[in-house]
């Protein structure tokens, strides 16, 4: 299933991926916070703003917990791979994203099911789907060779020109 959230503004474009970093860890809560470490600094090295840097490392911190929590039913020690590739265009010195891609074998996660609850429904929890899809550009999930992959990827954002004449 793929998924957008309407910001592909550059999904016109061919893209590359260098690969930044694989990690390969167990469903264990204590190592978020050594993923979200790592994913922020390599967000700030790709010269991501802070606001997006958060918004990446949110985003990854919730679809981890939810492949711990659902995919892997709350059990500890199961692998997951966390895969950053850094996306370019046609000059491989200009960075234009970056791309995560999320793998586990836990039960098989059926991609039209994944809806979080209405947000009408105020309570706790339930929402990290709708901020994935909000904070990411591009959201997909599969299954393949017997492991679920979630694809999320954040493009670099325009920097904005101001029109007219400055230091008047």
């Amino acid at each position: 299933m793929k998924s957008s959230n309407g910001k592909g503004r550059k999904a016109y474009k061919q893209f590359h991926a260098d690969l930044l970093l694989k990690l390969e860890m167990r469903s264990n809560p204590e190592a978020l916070s050594l993923v979200r470490a790592t994913l922020e600094r390599a967000a700030e090295a790709l010269n991501f703003h802070s606001v997006e840097r958060r918004a990446i490392v949110r985003s990854v911190d919730e679809a981890l917990a939810n492949v711990m929590r659902h995919a892997y039913e709350g059990k500890s020690g199961l692998p997951i791979v966390v895969t950053f590739r850094r996306l370019y265009g046609q000059n491989p010195q200009a960075c234009e994203g970056i791309e995560v891609l999320l793998e586990d074998e836990g039960v098989a996660v059926n991609p039209s099911k994944l809806k979080g609850r209405p947000l009408e429904d105020i309570r706790p929890g339930g929402l990290g789907l709708h901020f994935i899809r909000q904070s990411m550009d591009e959201v997909e999930f599969s299954r393949k060779h017997g492991k679920n992959q979630l694809r999320m990827v954040k493009y670099l954002a325009i920097p904005k020109t101001e029109s007219g004449s400055q230091g008047e």
